[in-house]
């Protein structure tokens, strides 16, 4: 069984895995969220459930997270500005390094300075980020309630 700490509902304890590659763990979790996750456009409102399934897996660089997120983000039309829900449901995986791993990439220059490397902290996975990057790229720049909308001045006679 996972545990997940006291220090945020998107962290996990990793100890049961760390060092012990082809060790895997599996989770539900529901959070409710505190902070928006999303735009003024397009979000997962804060008090609304986001749905995780996640797999850990130890690996020799450290913890592989593979999973999905499922809610409902809300908002608004930006031509016509009613309101518009879309279902998410988003997968994601990332590696969460070892610190002594990671450590040894930057020395030896292996890591680019684009590639954003995830460490496990005291052997604790913090998904927050990574779930919110996850999501947050799922949502159209400009939502519309249907691609034919007309927008507000549809009646509007141009001249």
């Amino acid at each position: 069984m996972v545990h997940q700490e006291e220090e945020g509902p998107w962290v996990f304890d990793t100890r049961e895995l760390v060092r012990r590659p082809g060790t895997m763990q599996t989770a539900q979790h529901v959070v409710t969220l505190k902070d928006l996750i999303g735009t003024d456009v397009m979000g997962i409102q804060p008090g609304q459930q986001v749905k995780l399934d996640l797999r850990m897996e130890s690996v020799v660089e450290g913890v592989l997270a593979t999973g999905s997120v499922k809610a409902t983000a809300t908002g608004e039309c930006v031509r016509c500005l009613d309101p518009i829900s879309t279902n998410v449901d988003v997968f994601f995986q990332e590696l969460f390094a070892y610190p002594d791993r990671a450590a040894h990439h930057r020395e030896v220059g292996a890591d680019d300075e684009q590639d954003e490397q995830r460490e496990l902290v005291q052997d604790m996975m913090d998904l927050e980020e990574l779930v919110t990057d996850a999501v947050v790229t799922t949502f159209p720049f400009q939502p519309v309630c249907r691609e034919d909308c007309p927008g507000l001045c549809s009646n509007a006679v141009l001249t």
